[in-house]
């Protein structure tokens, strides 16, 4: 696929350096009893982004795909998307999406008949091995869309033995920021609950987990409560966490970045890690 620069945002790198799963090792890398039988591997760039499309500007939503598309010049990000065909009365996201994340690119749930709202974009030597929708809470009227947390594992195409799990999702809004309504709480715990137990789950199955989302919280911490879940980003409703597994899965946050999408009040919200099989 041809690469351009795009437009994107100033590339600020976060001051915390380098932040690493679970921390004890020098660099701040976490490995926990690399498997024997795998050979190790280089480090590979990943960069992992949430992108809320929003629904104010709308005549940008092109553009702002695009320049997610080429956030990290020269390298393919994986990405979760939220409000896709939510509250804009077409399907053009879901085509823009399509041109721009369309080849060396899977798109899950990208088309899906209910959870497309939150769909995710996965770039070769990326590979989709299973995929999977969690219903979290139906629609009210005037107030939410139904919502979903979505999910992948995804698997070096070279490496097989380099997986990870990659989870997004879009909570309810107004319940922790906005119009602050406590009637709402009941549905984003609900939802908070669900997260965590979707990112524990490929935890206890011994991988990592990166997610994406929209909190509808600025306050948000972590999904789990675990210490050994870190954040990427610690303002904002537009968050990136990340979860080790058994340690055959070496990960490290090098920096931070944002694109500015013009379409809404979020910005595109980058982490660049890179990961390696130890």
């Amino acid at each position: 696929m041809s690469q351009s620069s795009g437009r994107h945002g100033s590339g600020k790198i976060s001051r915390r350096g380098l932040l690493a799963l679970g921390g004890a090792l020098a660099g701040g890398a976490v490995v926990a009893g690399a498997s024997p039988a795998s050979a190790s591997t280089d480090w590979i760039r990943l960069p992992v982004v949430t992108a809320n499309i929003g629904r104010t500007n709308l005549g940008a939503r092109e553009a702002a795909i695009r320049d997610v598309r080429y956030c990290d010049t020269g390298h393919r990000p994986l990405v979760g998307w939220q409000e896709i065909r939510e509250g804009d009365g077409d399907s053009r996201e879901r085509s823009y999406i399509t041109r721009y994340f369309g080849d060396a690119y899977a798109n899950p749930f990208l088309w899906h008949d209910t959870a497309y709202r939150v769909p995710l974009s996965v770039p070769a030597p990326w590979t989709v091995v299973s995929r999977g929708s969690t219903f979290v809470h139906g629609g009210i009227s005037g107030v939410t869309p139904p919502r979903w947390i979505n999910e992948a594992v995804v698997r070096h195409s070279r490496h097989p033995a380099l997986e990870f799990a990659l989870i997004n999702t879009h909570y309810i809004a107004n319940a922790h920021n906005g119009s602050r309504n406590p009637d709402l709480r009941d549905e984003w715990d609900l939802h908070k609950q669900k997260h965590k137990d979707r990112v524990l789950a490929h935890h206890r199955a011994g991988r990592a987990v990166i997610w994406t989302a929209d909190t509808n919280n600025p306050d948000y911490a972590r999904a789990t409560g675990w210490k050994a879940e870190r954040q990427v980003f610690f303002r904002g409703i537009d968050r990136i966490n990340w979860m080790p597994g058994d340690g055959r899965v070496r990960l490290e946050l090098l920096g931070t970045r944002t694109v500015d999408m013009r379409v809404d009040g979020h910005d595109a919200r980058v982490a660049l890690f890179r990961i390696r099989l130890v």
